[in-house]
């Protein structure tokens, strides 16, 4: 096998597009987040989710500590939100409005969907940690509108919604 170094890794990778959203909770009640694009669903029975964020994130460690969390399928027009929340510190929820889900974890306004989640099982994988959450609710806001994606190094929306 060739090798490879991180650029490599990082072009290779890019070609593949993801969704993005922001994960949210509460910690000493206060709303915590951060945005991320490595989320996926890992199973229906039971219904399990994955998200993967940095070692180096100062707003999962509170997340873990609350023992649950909540995803925002973010729209393609909620770029302004994922650069808030792509930040550390500072109050990322006050330029943007949000409600509490059932369980208490803060949903954002324009969200395309939102997933309840507790906090299943956590595994070490490299400079992040792969995280199972266990689906506990869910809802799905709109249909109509483009999801906001990841695709080599950019943001973008997916334009084709007629033609699943």
């Amino acid at each position: 096998m060739a090798t490879f170094n991180d650029r490599d890794f990082r072009s290779a990778m890019s070609q593949f597009c993801t969704g993005v959203v922001i994960v949210t909770g509460i910690s000493e009640g206060r709303p915590v987040g951060f945005a991320a694009q490595s989320f996926v669903s890992v199973s229906l029975a039971p219904p399990l989710v994955s998200i993967c964020p940095a070692k180096t994130s100062t707003s999962w460690p509170l997340l873990r500590a609350a023992g649950s969390f909540g995803i925002n399928i973010l729209g393609a027009d909620q770029h302004p939100l994922c650069m808030a929340f792509a930040k550390s510190g500072g109050d990322k929820f006050a330029e943007f409005g949000w409600a509490t889900s059932a369980q208490g974890t803060p949903v954002l306004e324009g969200a395309l969907g939102f997933v309840d989640c507790q906090l299943e099982a956590e595994h070490d994988a490299g400079d992040h940690t792969l995280v199972i959450g266990r689906v506990l609710e869910l809802d799905v806001f709109s249909v109509d509108r483009s999801p906001l994606l990841f695709f080599r190094g950019r943001y973008g929306a997916f334009d084709d919604l007629a033609n699943p």
